[in-house]
């Protein structure tokens, strides 16, 4: 991220070298800039150069020097939120740090989305990109009525400008142009805490997958619709969108008035098999028949003592799946239990749990980001089942564990394909990329001297206000896609 320029000639020269840029001084009767050996008179042999060093001086003393001064640059990097504004003063992007950034406004902020798998192909690089995806609305108090499901296409959404040289580059032909936002509204009564997204197989050649939502929405109720005519409707001119396909296919109740957050397809159940929790502690499964219809359990998963926050299925084990807590617990329980009760239950944190994600590279590593602003990676084979009914083991040591956000984290997800980057998102209006692979040997260690608290693994801060949740496309490598109070970003960085 980058403040606005600064004003005065001496500013803009203090800027530029905050920004890696070395300012030189060309004598104007000189102006090819001719190198100059300051050391030409001071050292007779090439043995005294080299025994001095590269600048006339000890290596012992040049490199103490190093280690005193060596992050003048870096402590003047501007780090959203962790340093403020000045009066004045404005955040924007360092759009070359982007390979592609759109953002796109909704009628109500949104606090949750999620990206629908499309048929335009994998590992898709070129430009200009499309994302298919859905939200739901939080609309203002005693506007209710206006909240709506959006179910989204987002294309033209171009690549940054490069320069002439990079004319050679994969997609860098395509040309420049305005993202294009085109939605299909699904009236509701409530607003969304938490949308989810599953897609069926496809039936035939000629039939496309069926596409479902999950919305557990702030009246408790979880709300099943069928968005596949409205998908279908923005590649085929002319298909209206009837009343009566607004309407859901299946309505939870199992949840009375409980609201709650924690929303997840099987990603394994091809027909569909859905579990919700609420703030009550309950979870609540539901599946999905052969003939379409929908069958809720009627005994509920018990054991957490306070909000469900988040659910997640195991990526490799059908029957498995995973909780988080306001108690501050991740439980993992086995469907298939009769008893209901959790099989693992661990304290991960002494605040709310909010979200946690399940690597699909790597099924025993979990995710988790908690309130007090620390997120940690956890391997599953550390921890011991429970005993007593679900009681809590002690809480093991994590594999990883980071506090560099101040503030609660409310996303986390694991990079679709590579198993050492995810992303964090946090109530200091950031996004954050992460690459647990990077370690520092000694002679970069010495360079980071006064940035102790910016961690090595920290690979790009990205600024979004209220942000609130983000996805990894499955289909387009690197992109993301994230909704806050501001609307929605799709992006892509060079360094992911």
């Amino acid at each position: 991220m980058a403040k606005r320029p600064a004003d005065s000639e001496q500013e803009q020269e203090q800027e530029a070298m905050k920004n890696g840029h070395r300012p030189m001084e060309i004598d104007p009767q000189n102006e090819a800039g001719d190198f100059e050996d300051e050391f030409e008179d001071e050292f007779e042999s090439e043995d005294e150069i080299l025994e001095a060093g590269v600048d006339g001086r000890p290596d012992e003393e040049r490199e103490a020097e190093e280690r005193e001064n060596g992050m003048d640059i870096d402590q003047g990097t501007f780090i959203p939120g962790r340093h403020k504004l000045s009066p004045g003063e404005t955040l924007n992007p360092d759009l070359s740090t982007y390979e592609m950034l759109h953002t796109l406004e909704a009628p109500w902020p949104c606090l949750s989305c999620d990206i629908v798998p499309d048929a335009l192909g994998p590992d898709r690089k070129t430009y200009p990109a499309t994302v298919y995806a859905v939200a739901g609305t939080q609309a203002a108090r005693g506007r209710d009525k206006e909240n709506q499901i959006m179910v989204m296409k987002m294309s033209s959404l171009s690549r940054m400008e490069k320069d002439d040289d990079d004319s050679d580059e994969e997609g860098s032909d395509d040309e420049a142009s305005d993202p294009i936002l085109e939605t299909k509204s699904i009236p509701l009564t409530s607003c969304t805490n938490r949308i989810r997204a599953h897609q069926t197989p496809q039936a035939t050649a000629a039939k496309p997958p069926t596409t479902l939502t999950a919305a557990m929405t702030e009246s408790g109720q979880v709300l099943i619709h069928d968005v596949t005519p409205h998908l279908t409707a923005f590649d085929t001119p002319g298909t209206t969108i009837s009343p009566a396909q607004n309407k859901p296919i299946h309505t939870i109740r199992a949840h009375g008035s409980n609201e709650g957050y924690a929303v997840d397809w099987s990603p394994l159940i091809a027909e569909g098999k859905l579990l919700t929790g609420d703030c009550s502690g309950k979870i609540c499964a539901t599946t999905r028949r052969p003939d379409g219809s929908f069958e809720t359990d009627t005994a509920l998963y018990t054991g957490h003592r306070g909000t469900v926050e988040e659910i997640q299925w195991s990526p490799t084990e059908k029957h498995v799946f995973s909780s988080a807590s306001n108690d501050g617990t991740v439980k993992i329980w086995d469907a298939r239990s009769k008893s209901r009760k959790a099989v693992l239950s661990v304290p991960v944190s002494k605040t709310d749990v909010n979200v946690l994600s399940w690597s699909h590279q790597t099924a025993h590593l979990l995710a988790t980001g908690a309130d007090d602003g620390e997120w940690a990676v956890w391997d599953l084979r550390q921890w011991k089942p429970s005993t007593g009914g679900g009681a809590s083991q002690s809480k093991p040591s994590p594999v990883a564990s980071y506090t560099f956000h101040k503030e609660q984290i409310t996303s986390v997800e694991w990079h679709p394909t590579d198993d050492s980057i995810v992303l964090v998102c946090a109530g200091d209006n950031t996004l954050t990329l992460w690459d647990l692979a990077v370690e520092l040997d000694d002679e970069e260690s010495r360079f980071t001297a006064g940035m102790q608290d910016v961690p090595p693994q920290l690979l790009f801060v990205h600024y979004m206000e209220q942000i609130k949740e983000a996805h990894w496309h499955p289909q387009i490598p690197g992109a993301i896609m994230a909704t806050g109070g501001s609307g929605f970003n799709v992006f892509k960085t060079i360094s992911v």
